[in-house]
């Protein structure tokens, strides 16, 4: 299944809501996106490839020394048919992280995933043309799934007037949301909150207002 019809119809008409009803009253755009991943992680397959591949020598030493003693399993002592287990079991390594998205994250360092999803987070930040708007109030909510990572980012006609302790409480509460399974409702409660802190702040929406980013869920 494609990582985008695994949101409803209806999904995305509650979320598509959630940006119209928060905009209604405020000055500044709401962007919500997700992607599937923010990087593509090769270095995990490596690491998987290699890890196997070890074990599988390893297992074949053990074997020989400690185990096997009947003449008849001198095939062991074969260095092809040793080669052919270490590599067959470093192909099976190579593909498993793409099978098991935990294990995969298993194996990369938590900094190494928070870099790339802020890289990604920022890429969608211009794609999207956040900044674009005529008073510099956009804000990305940004979501990356395999990461388990959120990161809200404004811009800076915002980010001038709202403290970073406000966007790290509306990312507990929407990973919290996730976490519990109610990843739609998290976005809502997310967009909601961004609604709530710009009017909070005096971003108020003025006569001459135009909807410049649209309200629809980006993914990819």
């Amino acid at each position: 299944m494609k990582f985008k019809q695994k949101f409803s119809e209806s999904d995305l008409g509650r979320i598509r809501d959630a940006v119209k009803q928060a905009e209604d009253k405020i000055s500044g755009e709401i962007v919500p996106v997700i992607v599937e991943q923010s990087g593509n992680y090769p270095i995990a397959h490596y690491k998987s490839a290699l890890f196997f591949g070890i074990a599988a020598f390893a297992s074949i030493v053990i074997l020989d020394r400690y185990v096997l003693e009947n003449p008849a399993t001198t095939l062991f002592y074969d260095p092809l048919f040793m080669l052919f287990v270490v590599v067959l079991c470093g192909i099976v390594g190579w593909f498993l992280p793409g099978l098991f998205s935990s294990y995969k994250r298993a194996l990369l360092h938590r900094s190494f995933l928070d870099d790339a999803t802020r890289q990604r987070a920022e890429n969608a930040f211009l794609e999207e043309e956040v900044f674009n708007t005529r008073h510099r109030t956009g804000i990305m909510i940004f979501i990356s799934l395999f990461e388990h990572e959120v990161i809200v980012m404004a811009d800076k006609g915002i980010n001038k007037v709202v403290e970073q302790k406000e966007w790290d409480n509306l990312v507990a509460e929407l990973i919290g949301h996730i976490r519990r399974g109610a990843f739609v409702e998290g976005l809502e409660a997310g967009v909601k909150r961004c609604g709530e802190l710009l009017l909070e702040k005096g971003f108020v929406k003025s006569d001459d207002d135009v909807n410049e980013l649209g309200d629809d869920l980006r993914i990819s």
